[in-house]
């Protein structure tokens, strides 16, 4: 079992910076390779960004490509989401998530949100124009 608990979300202007971060707990988080999903009002939830277990392997949606970035600390069972110049689409809750064993190679279906076991219960990020 895995919880998670996303923190840093706020109002920001267009331009801006804001960092989440998602802590977990449990003794095997560095087993688990993490996902950053969003969903803006009356929209499905959509990926952002994913992480390998290690660290290695970065993912990330088109649209966030180059201004956000996704990170991870084993030691503090900790993953960031460091995202920069910020646009009003941007804004969304923002939920991280856990990703359970699957026999779906990570780098194949890292982007799917049914193969992620645990969610947080996500931080709302605003970005006015």
């Amino acid at each position: 079992q895995v919880q998670l608990v996303e923190s840093g979300g706020g109002l920001v202007q267009a331009g801006g910076s804001l960092r989440l971060s998602c802590a977990a707990s449990g003794r095997t988080f560095s087993s688990y390779a993490m996902g950053w999903f969003r969903q803006a009002p009356g929209k499905e939830r959509q990926f952002v960004s994913a992480i390998s277990w290690s660290g290695g392997s970065t993912y990330y949606t088109d649209s966030v490509k180059g201004r956000f970035t996704i990170s991870r600390d084993n030691a503090k069972n900790t993953v960031y989401l460091q995202m920069n110049s910020l646009k009003p689409e941007d804004t969304a809750v923002y939920y991280c998530a856990a990703r359970t064993p699957s026999p779906r190679s990570f780098s194949t279906s890292y982007s799917s949100n049914s193969d992620y076991g645990y969610w947080g219960q996500g931080t709302l990020v605003t970005v006015s124009s």
